[in-house]
């Protein structure tokens, strides 16, 4: 589904991404990690169209989408979360998920007939899911300023799945949450992917990236250095010593 081929980012003479070549295949879970400043959210950032690249080619669902706008990514089915969560915070729960529902790039891959004439209802019908899905049709007239931290961390998630992605990328999705809320993730991503979703996740907390990958790739100073099962990530000596010895921010 996601193939990056020699993919490099620089940042003048800093080499944030270099020659990375990955493939996501559609369907599955695939994990990327490494320590802080390995390259990972530049990744991301370069397969959702924040970074344009320095280098290489990066291709969904064979489609070349290097020369893509962001909202044009998000139109043919890439969306994401962010590391720094980032909501609407003065609208409310329910606001926030419709936003995602009616914006530009919704309407164009819905179409505009296809869309109106299911009417409001069907709209509505889909946040109602989102927000048994994730927790929070309680709070669905809150603020989204006013929820708590693993709150707003469901809300993005919800709102990242209410463009209908086929590929969701999420840039730790755990970070800040205690164990408790990592085992409702955990359960929430196996859902995700039971509905179809293609999953690229970025993420420290390793209970989290073991219990749920089928494969893992694992970078350090921007360069790919393993790839396979998380058992063998585990057992990998090259990774071992990418953590104990950590990589500069």
């Amino acid at each position: 589904m996601l193939e990056l081929k020699k993919v490099s980012r620089y940042f003048g003479g800093v080499r944030a991404v270099e020659s990375l070549e990955l493939t996501v295949r559609e369907g599955e879970i695939f994990g990327l990690i490494g320590p802080n400043g390995s390259g990972k959210s530049t990744t991301v950032n370069l397969v959702t169209g924040l970074f344009p690249l320095s280098a290489g080619r990066i291709l969904f669902r064979g489609e070349d989408i290097a020369p893509l706008a962001t909202h044009r990514r998000l139109q043919a089915g890439i969306a994401r979360t962010f590391q720094n969560i980032r909501l609407f915070g003065q609208l409310t729960v329910w606001q926030n998920l419709w936003v995602a529902q009616n914006s530009p790039e919704d309407r164009a891959k819905r179409g505009f007939f296809s869309r109106w004439l299911g009417g409001q209802a069907g709209v509505r019908d889909e946040i109602v899911s989102l927000l048994e899905f994730s927790g929070l049709a309680h709070k669905q007239d809150e603020l989204a300023s006013n929820l708590a931290f693993g709150e707003q961390r469901r809300l993005e998630l919800a709102r990242a799945m209410a463009t209908r992605p086929k590929l969701l990328l999420l840039d730790e999705p755990a970070a800040g949450m205690n164990s408790e809320e990592i085992g409702q993730l955990r359960d929430r991503i196996l859902k995700l992917r039971q509905r179809g979703v293609t999953i690229l996740l970025v993420e420290h907390v390793m209970e989290l990236v073991m219990g749920v990958t089928d494969r893992i790739a694992v970078l350090n100073f921007g360069q790919k250095i393993a790839e396979g099962t998380p058992a063998q990530i585990q057992q990998d000596a090259e990774v071992r010593r990418a953590y104990l010895g950590g990589a500069k921010t």
